[in-house]
């Protein structure tokens, strides 16, 4: 894989085991495992995450639940086919993994980089308390063709900038990865719980030339 296509869309997290591994899916001989961990934000609340691990970075037999860790990798999307429709599914592909004592003083927890393109017009809207806020979905692409479609949310003034993007523009994402919950109505009277993931934007830039 070229240093390009890694560079475009890296993520560096930090946090706790809470999940023991569950088989994903195998690909030539190589199984991959998901498991999941609860990063910390500034807040003290917790963003729930999804990795998905190789089980050639580690013993998959094991319950590491309690341990800590730092990984490295990417931010990747598949489409699931559920209830007569393609559903977004969201996970960290970790290339590199380490375990730590505790979470380090000082350091950052969640950081990504995101180097794509608008592939669906932004959302722009006001919460009732007059907030700010635009929805992005960008396509970032990975070798062979393929692309990772990955929803980030802007706030303010990155908000009021996003609003003016076309598809197609190329974009430059820094942010951290959240979990949000939802509740997601199944009948008149039965509903569901679930979360949902995205990139909550700190910085923003266009990367095209002004014409």
């Amino acid at each position: 894989m070229s240093d390009k296509m890694i560079e475009n869309n890296q993520v560096t997290m930090m946090g706790e085991i809470v999940s023991p591994f569950l088989f994903s899916h195998e690909v030539f001989g190589e199984g991959f495992y998901m498991v999941e961990v609860d990063v910390k934000r500034l807040s003290n609340s917790k963003d729930r995450i999804p990795l998905m691990i190789s089980e050639r970075l580690i013993d998959v037999s094991k319950d590491y639940t309690g341990e800590f860790i730092m990984i490295n990798g990417q931010f990747r999307s598949y489409n699931r086919h559920e209830e007569m429709k393609n559903r977004l599914i969201l996970s960290v592909f970790v290339r590199e993994l380490f375990f730590i004592e505790e979470e380090l003083d000082g350091a950052k927890t969640n950081q990504i980089l995101l180097d794509g393109y608008i592939c669906k017009q932004p959302v722009y809207r006001k919460t009732p308390l007059g907030r700010e806020i635009a929805d992005l979905l960008l396509a970032v692409n990975r070798p062979y063709g393929k692309s990772d479609y990955i929803p980030c949310i802007c706030w303010g003034r990155n908000a009021r900038f996003a609003s003016a993007f076309e598809v197609g523009e190329h974009v430059q994402v820094v942010g951290r990865i959240q979990s949000r919950e939802y509740t997601k109505k199944i009948t008149e009277t039965e509903t569901q719980k679930r979360v949902a993931y995205e990139v909550s934007v700190s910085k923003l830039e266009c990367m095209d030339e002004p014409v």
